[in-house]
């Protein structure tokens, strides 16, 4: 039982510090206008996935004001014609086929490990993207990640 408590412990430590590096890594404090000189902020220059192929994926640049704090980032979403599709009876996940490997989702601002609805599919790990050659949006059981559906996908351009 205490084991069980400190894994999901350990685990809780673990997200919170993927989700807050990403975020901070690209992110900067401005108003959703502008930067803190006043310059226009031009979101494509920061674009860290503009190096990958994107298969039913595009990237997107949107701000989160967590406390009053405006942050602007980066994240991989499901381009409309692959979120219009129809899915029941599964989750999506992330999955790095090459190691066997799982990320998560932002859900407004808390990491997850799934999502059932393909609105909800935000990538924002690119550490772990930047770690595995190929990462794949899946649909179905994360316990059978052979036999879910590969719905979308984000290929390392080396």
């Amino acid at each position: 039982m205490i084991r069980r408590t400190a894994l999901r412990a350990l685990t809780t430590v673990a997200v919170a510090s993927a989700v807050t590096l990403p975020l901070t890594e690209g992110a900067r404090a401005v108003t959703p206008a502008t930067a803190a000189n006043g310059a226009a902020i031009k979101a494509d220059d920061d674009n860290p996935f503009r190096w990958m192929e994107l298969n039913g994926l595009r990237a997107d640049f949107q701000f989160m004001c967590p406390a009053g704090h405006c942050v602007g980032f980066w994240s991989l979403v499901l381009t409309d014609d692959v979120a219009q599709e129809k899915f029941e009876g599964g989750k999506f996940f992330v999955h790095a086929p090459a190691t066997g490997e799982f990320s998560f989702f932002l859900d407004t601002d808390i990491a997850v490990r799934t999502v059932t609805n393909a609105g909800h599919v935000r990538l924002v790990d690119t550490e772990f993207m930047r770690s595995h050659p190929r990462v794949e949006v899946r649909y179905g059981d994360p316990d059978q990640p052979g036999r879910a559906r590969v719905v979308a996908s984000a290929t390392t351009l080396m």
